[in-house]
């Protein structure tokens, strides 16, 4: 097949080697990196050939902007570029070219809509560089009071990473958008609810609440050999049966609510030494923070009831707390009315992992379309999209944007 879909498809392929790419074999692209450098160099000339004027904000986000026939606030759409070390090819880039392929589309056709259209590629919604994730469109919504002193893994501080962009702090705090119209961002799903129901397309109904904890476990370190069972105090064992229920409590809840542990460790971590002590990280998400909060509280409940059942001690600390964002309601009806014209059924779900999304929705009303990925891999060089679904999709985002140009007149 042909068309902007394919063209958007072949280009976040395009992007996944070097020079866009700071591995040597598969694709890592960090925020202020080389890779970030030349990729930005390559949208930019994208966005020029589709009709764009473009410029780089105090937070190296590109943006190109296409005027339209009114002076009232743009409507933005866009996604990230940065990718997760090993990462795959469509997980961000994808939104950002079939923004390009939309407006490519209204140049090719003459047209301009009453508002003007900025694609922008945000720098930093992974946070796989340095230890904080979505600066970029937090500095671009205005929710950035002070920029944290922090370095990369090699020791670069983010400060000597901007100064070498020509950048600095204050750049990035001054990046503050003066407003939009709306915001737009087209992602693959990162799971598998559309491909297990044939779907190409979702319309999404916001990004999910989240909390993650810390939890640590303490028993009693002692010799694998000599320390008979009902008297041991195994913090891993404990920890084991602390990890099957969070499992259980989210399964029971038989909703979108998802519950995960990602991380443990065993100290002092020797094959003949009874764990003394263990950390684990749990994560708990929904769409509607009172569920979310009610499975995090039956959770941390449960753990006591084991702690004190095994004569073990525990502590948790919250990570963070990220509240619900939800999409716009009367963007999600123009949204879901152009997918309907464009042959493909109504379906909506939540958004169970973050994204830009999120920080832009207090900037301006915000609407996101999914699209399928294979066997629901991302995060992954197994990350796969169909052209098809991606022709579909541009279908999509151009009926929105006529929709929305309609609710403008």
């Amino acid at each position: 097949m042909s068309g902007g879909g394919m063209r958007a498809v072949e280009r976040c392929r395009a992007l996944g080697q070097a020079p866009f790419s700071d591995m040597a074999s598969g694709l890592y692209r960090g925020w202020l990196s080389p890779a970030h450098r030349a990729s930005l160099a390559q949208l930019a000339a994208w966005m020029a050939e589709a009709g764009m004027t473009t410029h780089v904000d105090g937070a190296a986000n590109l943006i190109g902007r296409y005027p339209g026939t009114g002076n009232g606030p743009p409507l933005i759409i866009g996604s990230h570029i940065d990718s997760v070390r090993d990462g795959g090819v469509y997980d961000g880039p994808l939104g950002v070219m079939l923004g390009i392929e939309c407006i490519a589309a209204l140049h090719a056709a003459g047209r301009r809509m009453p508002f003007a259209i900025e694609v922008i590629a945000f720098g930093d919604e992974e946070g796989s560089r340095f230890p904080a994730a979505m600066l970029t469109s937090k500095a671009l919504a205005g929710l950035l009071d002070a920029v944290p002193e922090m370095a990369d893994a090699e020791g670069v501080t983010l400060a000597q990473a901007l100064g070498e962009w020509g950048l600095s702090p204050q750049t990035l705090l001054a990046a503050r958008h003066p407003g939009a119209l709306a915001y737009f961002e087209a992602h693959i799903e990162q799971g598998p609810v559309l491909e297990a129901e044939g779907l190409a397309l979702g319309v999404v109904t916001g990004i999910a609440a989240q909390l993650r904890y810390e939890v640590t476990v303490m028993g009693l370190a002692g010799h694998a050999g000599t320390s008979a069972m009902p008297l041991r105090r195994d913090a891993l064992a404990g920890s084991a049966e602390m990890i099957l229920a969070v499992e259980r409590i989210a399964q029971a809840d038989a909703s979108d609510l998802v519950a995960t542990v990602g991380r443990i460790e065993a100290a002092p971590g020797a094959a003949n030494v009874i764990a003394g002590q263990v950390r684990f990280t749990i994560d708990v998400r929904a769409g509607e923070a009172t569920r979310r909060d009610r499975a995090a509280a039956a959770i941390l409940a449960e753990i006591a009831t084991i702690t004190t059942q095994r004569a073990l001690g525990v502590s948790h600390r919250l990570i963070h707390d990220l509240p619900p964002s939800p999409c716009d309601p009367a963007l999600m009806e123009q949204l879901e009315a152009a997918l309907v014209a464009a042959g493909h059924p109504p379906r909506r779900l939540v958004s169970g992992a973050g994204h830009d999304a999120m920080n832009l929705a207090h900037l301006a009303p915000t609407a996101m379309l999914f699209i399928r990925c294979r066997d629901g891999i991302s995060h992954n060089p197994a990350e796969h999209v169909e052209p098809a679904d991606a022709q579909g999709a541009l279908a999509v985002m151009l009926g929105f944007i006529d929709n929305l140009g309609a609710s403008c007149a």
